[in-house]
């Protein structure tokens, strides 16, 4: 209870709490919606969507300082690649924000003269940006850690002196493409923060895919893909040595 407590004192906590809640509802509200006799459901599910969206903006209000904060630490990674991809996606990030906020102005009506459309698609533009800059730089410590383990299996294999077997073309394919799902699967079972920061990334990525037109998808499989971000988002916040760290 007091780890929940502390959780929900939290405004990310809270925010992804929200965020779970709205994906869960767009989930719910598609499955249900071809269904006879469920539209009052549908309803109140579009209903709390709605609200919870709309509550959501309040935490984010404060995200371009910390988005701010991210990209002046991003800067002092050591490694390049890191260094690069965090900083831009970071930077990103902060235009994102600003573009969110000015969307929140206008939506409660501070200042009617702004072209939603317009800051819609700048917002959605620079979330993918940043989005696919942080995959990249997934991607790097993906191959970082399989390149280890394929160190560590070939220092093993030596020291058992085992002598690599005759293949065929096919079978010299086939033991490639098990080796190398192999040295996946065993570089993400060793490091769940790098597994769980992969997964978020690209389930958040569908939606501006989405929403840019790149790749036109649906409610149900957005719903779905926010609902699993969510989760690893609470996961991290609830248990911070789960988030990727910076190195």
């Amino acid at each position: 209870m007091d780890g929940f407590i502390r959780f929900t004192n939290q405004t990310q906590g809270r925010d992804r709490l929200f965020r779970a809640t709205q994906y869960t509802c767009m989930l719910l509200r598609y499955l249900l919606e071809p269904k006879a006799g469920k539209e009052k459901v549908v309803m109140k599910l579009k209903k709390l969507e709605s609200s919870v969206s709309t509550g959501r903006k309040w935490f984010r209000l404060g995200n371009v300082l910390h988005a701010v904060q991210a990209t002046q630490q991003s800067v002092r990674a050591t490694d390049l690649v890191p260094r690069l991809c965090l900083t831009l996606a970071n930077v990103n990030r902060v235009i994102y924000f600003i573009c969110d906020t000015i969307l929140w102005v206008r939506s409660v009506g501070l200042a009617s003269g702004i072209n939603k459309e317009k800051w819609r698609l700048w917002a959605a533009r620079h979330y993918y940006y940043s989005l696919l800059l942080s995959l990249a730089r997934d991607l790097y410590e993906i191959s970082l850690q399989m390149e280890q383990a394929a160190h560590d299996r070939a220092k093993r294999e030596k020291s058992l002196s085992q002598e690599p077997l005759g293949y065929s073309v096919a079978d010299e394919e086939t033991e490639w493409l098990q080796s190398f799902l192999l040295l996946l699967f065993r570089s993400l079972k060793k490091h769940p923060p790098l597994l769980l920061d992969t997964v978020k990334n690209f389930c958040d990525i569908l939606n501006p895919l989405d929403q840019l037109g790149i790749y036109k998808s649906n409610p149900g499989i957005i719903g779905l893909g926010g609902l699993v971000s969510s989760i690893a988002g609470i996961i991290t916040v609830a248990n911070p040595q789960m988030k990727l760290k910076m190195h």
